[in-house]
């Protein structure tokens, strides 16, 4: 008999449904020759420290490093009836055959070896390797299954990474938290979700250190007369490249000088662009549409487009870093837009690639090149029946749409350039006609979700005529600091780290991999939030103070870059191509678990703050903003405001969370604890409801107050 072993009990329905008839048992399915049974996730799991002696138990610095020479595995506590019913399934006599049928990639190959060894079971396997959960797709599987040996690389990298995470995380957790925590306060280090969080403390330095600077630019508007109307168009001063002004003096004698003048068509350059659809989706980039059009997390995201996979079966294997469809996937394409086409706003597309003869499939599209373990996330050929949950309906038209638009051509504009010049001075407009919309007109709303503001339609344009300057004015503008990573945008940045890699072998490496993986990088930024790291403002992520003093603690360490990361993905991948001994790379995890203690053991540094439990707050768990100026205490949040923790003692320092009718933020607060004043805000609003703005201060009686001065 064959036993076939699934990640997922809804996987093991699939698969026992496409094989044909079949009977329920307990935690399993039966049919002709065959049984169907299935894991949950990670019924088994790398023991901890414990496991290994009694002198793990209590964490200490004279008990690191922790290095099994061989690692132990335990069923989780949680599991432990199903993985029961799996044991004595690959035990039972009867079996001479297991297929592991668990997803397709490094951790599907962990979750079945780790099952597999601790149940003992010696009996030959095939691996069942498929990027879709259809019926076609299961039988097709079958018919190709991997030999066991084949597969071994792939077990080497997934065990060889599951291994030197744990020994990273275990050391480096127990050694930081015993040498600069405080009781109750792990400070939690791992080599993907250190350096995603120093990611987020450099941008928050960054935007505090910002001083905005002012700037004025001079716009002008012409008029003249064409077809008995009256046309306009605008410009603004430019000079050497560069429209801003330092001076708001020198705008003015501009603005002054073309008043009323007339100006002359000195250039008009109109160029044709053409811009081809966006790539089909991987996960990250389906996280980062969905955050970005709908404000999902991309743990909801991946949750949704997972449910569409497994339950639903309208999107293939979203677990992928491939953006390219394979060769085989042609014959079925056309399948797979008449399904999305079975929502009736994608319809009339799906028509009209429907009425051609051949789809087109460019290198764009269709690149087996660029396929690794799996291709990218396309609708099935199954066509959505009934309504679905709403996040599921949202993430299934994200993946139908991009699907479809790949194979509509691209976009035309005419983008139009013209410089005018009114006596010495020159203005510049730019203009955009849409000539073909192409796969544009699939994303009426823009690609983002917001309608993207385009440049105006210009008047028609010749160079030699004369305007007239119908209109001049200065604007005053300010610098402004890099804004806070978004989670789409921390989702880019962990896909792109490479570039913060100086080594140009180690950054090409990271262009497949970055911080994590497309099926880890949601987990990691919940867990980050979870150990109290981060903080969700609004569609923001902020890093808390014990986030911050963590990344200051650790300094250069190499677990705070992501070229730790890099080093090790070029060095799993050799191993997948059976090009590196897993012996090797655990021996220098080893060396390098046994420095990095050996570095902690050497430090100074002062313990990083715990979370602070207030009483203002209603019994929050915050984190300190900073000193209290008047006496010294943890500044913490509370409802209204910002306030001193030590509120009974008679303290009454206060940074108000509403000013002047300005919402004063925790980065501001921030600032004007550390530096006794912000930079140049807006927003305020005077007693009559006139906007201004206005610098918060420090004064000499340590009260904040509203600073007008320029230097900011």
């Amino acid at each position: 008999m064959r036993l076939i072993v699934a990640e997922k009990p809804s996987v093991g329905r699939d698969i026992a449904g496409a094989l044909g008839e079949h009977r329920r048992g307990k935690g399993a399915l039966a049919g002709d020759g065959w049984t169907v049974t299935w894991a949950l996730g990670h019924l088994v799991e790398l023991a901890p420290p414990d496991a290994y002696g009694d002198e793990y138990k209590k964490w200490r610095l004279e008990s690191l490093p922790i290095l099994p020479s061989r690692f132990k595995v335990k069923v989780s506590p949680k599991t432990r009836e199903q993985f029961a019913v799996v044991k004595g399934l690959l035990k039972d006599p009867s079996v001479g055959e297991v297929v592991n049928a668990c997803d397709a990639g490094r951790e599907g190959e962990l979750i079945f070896a780790y099952l597999y060894g601790l149940s003992g079971c010696k009996k030959p396997v095939r691996r069942l390797w498929i990027s879709s959960l259809t019926p076609e797709a299961i039988r097709g599987g079958f018919a190709a299954l991997r030999e066991e040996a084949s597969m071994k690389p792939l077990e080497d990298a997934a065990r060889s990474r599951s291994e030197a995470d744990w020994a990273v995380g275990m050391n480096a957790t127990r050694a930081y938290s015993v040498k600069f925590g405080r009781p109750g306060n792990v400070l939690s280090v791992g080599r993907v979700q250190t350096p995603t969080l120093k990611l987020l403390v450099e941008r928050e330095r960054e935007i505090e250190d910002f001083k905005p600077e002012k700037f004025w630019t001079v716009h002008a508007r012409f008029a003249g007369e064409g077809a008995g109307e009256i046309h306009t168009y605008d410009g603004v001063w430019f000079k050497n490249k560069q429209n801003r002004l330092s001076q708001k003096e020198a705008a003015e004698r501009i603005a002054e000088k073309v008043r009323g003048g007339t100006g002359t068509v000195r250039k008009v350059q109109r160029k044709t662009q053409n811009e081809k659809p966006p790539l089909l989706f991987d996960l990250t980039e389906l996280q980062r549409n969905a955050n970005a059009r709908y404000g999902f997390t991309a743990d909801r995201t991946l949750r949704a487009a997972q449910a569409l996979y497994e339950d639903k079966k309208l999107v293939t294997y979203p677990r992928t870093s491939s953006r390219y469809l394979s060769g085989d996937l042609v014959k079925t394409l056309k399948k797979r837009v008449a399904a999305a086409g079975a929502l009736p706003e994608l319809a009339p597309f799906a028509e009209k690639l429907l009425a051609l003869d051949r789809l087109p499939t460019s290198k764009r599209v269709v690149d087996d090149a660029k396929v690794t373990d799996h291709h990218a996330i396309i609708p099935t050929g199954r066509k959505a029946s009934g309504s679905l949950p709403a996040d599921e309906a949202k993430v299934y038209d994200l993946v139908a749409r991009r699907f479809l638009a790949v194979f509509f051509p691209a976009a035309r504009f005419e983008n139009t350039t013209v410089v005018t010049a009114v006596g010495e001075e020159t203005f510049l407009s730019r203009g955009r006609v849409v000539l073909e919309s192409g796969w544009r007109a699939l994303y009426p709303d823009g690609v983002g979700g917001r309608k993207e503001k385009e440049p105006p339609v210009l008047p028609p344009l010749e160079e030699g005529r004369e305007w007239a300057v119908a209109k001049v004015g200065v604007k005053e503008g300010e610098t402004k600091p890099p804004p806070r990573y978004s989670e789409s945008a921390l989702l880019g940045a962990m896909e792109t780290a490479g570039r913060l890699v100086e080594d140009e072998e180690l950054r090409q490496q990271m262009k497949e991999s970055g911080l994590g993986t497309p099926a880890t990088r949601a987990a990691i930024i919940e867990r980050l939030i979870k150990v109290g790291y981060l903080a969700r403002e609004k569609k923001t992520l902020v890093p808390t103070a014990k986030g911050r003093s963590l990344v200051e603690l650790l300094g250069e360490s190499p677990l705070v870059s992501p070229e730790l990361t890099a080093r090790w993905e070029k060095r799993l991948a050799r191993m997948e191509r059976g090009q590196e001994r897993r012996e090797g790379f655990m021996g220098d995890i080893g060396s390098f678990v046994t420095a990095l203690v050996e570095q902690v053991r050497s430090l100074e540094g002062e313990r990083v703050v715990a979370a602070y439990e207030s009483a203002a707050s209603g019994g929050r768990s915050r984190e300190p903003l900073g000193a209290c100026p008047k006496c010294g205490s943890p500044v913490v949040e509370t409802r209204k405001s910002y306030g001193c923790s030590a509120w009974k003692g008679g303290c009454d320092f206060a940074i108000w969370k509403t000013v002047a009718g300005k919402r004063v933020s925790e980065a501001q607060a921030r600032q004007l604890l550390s530096r006794g004043r912000t930079g140049r805000l807006r927003g305020f609003k005077s007693r009559a409801g006139k906007p201004f703005a206005a610098a918060l201060k420090l004064g000499d009686d340590r009260r904040v107050k509203l600073d007008f001065d320029d230097r900011s």
